[in-house]
């Protein structure tokens, strides 16, 4: 079985739908122009993760997960200079899972040749089951692929609430994230790992308590998959909830890092966008965000040992 044990540091800005809305206001499809511009803007991004692995960030736990459609260029760089590399492989604000290429995504993925091929999906194991046979199906194609090929999975689950759901958390968010969520989590997990889908990595909305986490873990883990990883997604959350879930997570056997986007470069894009910042202003902020979470999970995890 494919593994990724090591430490893993992801700058994720694979983003593209609510990407280009919310920060260029742009409607599809795009012009030469636009595009130029959105392609530039996840440059300078890029600039920004390589700062900061210039002067904070390990070299060997450093990755960059981006887009093919605006990061190919990326992609190849970072993966030339020997970093860890995701593509994206699902397709961009699309409820149920879909590939961005449909039956082409193999020849997508070789293109770019990452480290890792990245699924998001929305996945709830008492929402809707036929919609989750489907999911399944596809998603045990991509990972049979990525097991043929010598290529890592790596798996973002989201685990929407039902309305049901929902109302046994008496409409509180933050209440089904706490309460509810983590049990349908590990339901989730082992419901897909059944079906025949075998990420390295799971990518693992952020948890409040440290059991929960151990419990994600042991999921993940199930049945020999004793070298498969976890790592925190950011979720768009305010810093002090990235940094809360970061030191909860660290201090697990078994998480091995995170991968937290907007949080780390929405504002200082914006702001470069904008004309409010320089472009190495701009990248200069990116990369004090990304090097701040590798030094929170680093400290976290060595209270944890």
């Amino acid at each position: 079985m494919s593994a990724c044990a090591h430490s893993l540091y992801l700058l994720p800005f694979d983003h593209r739908n609510s990407y280009v809305s919310d920060l260029f206001h742009f409607g599809f499809p795009l012009d030469a122009r636009q595009r130029m511009r959105i392609e530039d803007s996840k440059q300078v991004i890029y600039e920004g993760f390589l700062e900061a692995v210039a002067h904070a960030v390990s070299e060997r736990a450093a990755g960059v997960l981006v887009d093919e459609a605006f990061g190919a260029a990326i992609l190849r760089d970072a993966r030339d200079r020997g970093y860890t590399t995701a593509v994206s492989v699902e397709r961009s604000g699309s409820d149920e899972f879909q590939f961005e290429y449909g039956d082409d995504f193999a020849a997508h993925i070789e293109t770019v040749d990452p480290t890792f091929a990245k699924v998001l999906v929305r996945y709830n194991p008492e929402g809707d089951a036929a919609m989750n046979l489907r999911q399944a199906a596809r998603l045990r194609a991509l990972s049979q692929y990525c097991h043929r090929t010598h290529r890592l999975l790596m798996f973002e689950l989201l685990v929407p609430a039902t309305g049901a759901q929902l109302q046994d958390a008496h409409g509180d968010p933050s209440a089904y994230d706490l309460d509810i969520r983590p049990r349908l989590m590990l339901a989730a997990i082992a419901a897909l790992q059944d079906a025949g889908v075998e990420p390295a990595v799971w990518k693992i909305e952020g948890l409040t308590r440290r059991e929960d986490c151990r419990r994600t873990v042991a999921a993940a883990r199930r049945g020999g998959r004793d070298h498969v990883g976890c790592i925190v997604l950011g979720r768009g959350a305010n810093e002090k909830k990235v940094i809360d879930w970061l030191e909860t997570a660290a201090q697990v056997d078994g998480f091995i890092g995170f991968a937290v986007g907007r949080t780390s470069f929405h504002d200082a894009v914006a702001d470069y966008v904008a004309g409010k910042a320089t472009r190495k202003q701009a990248a200069s902020r990116v990369a004090g965000q990304y090097a701040k979470w590798a030094t929170v999970f680093e400290d976290a995890r060595k209270l944890g040992t």
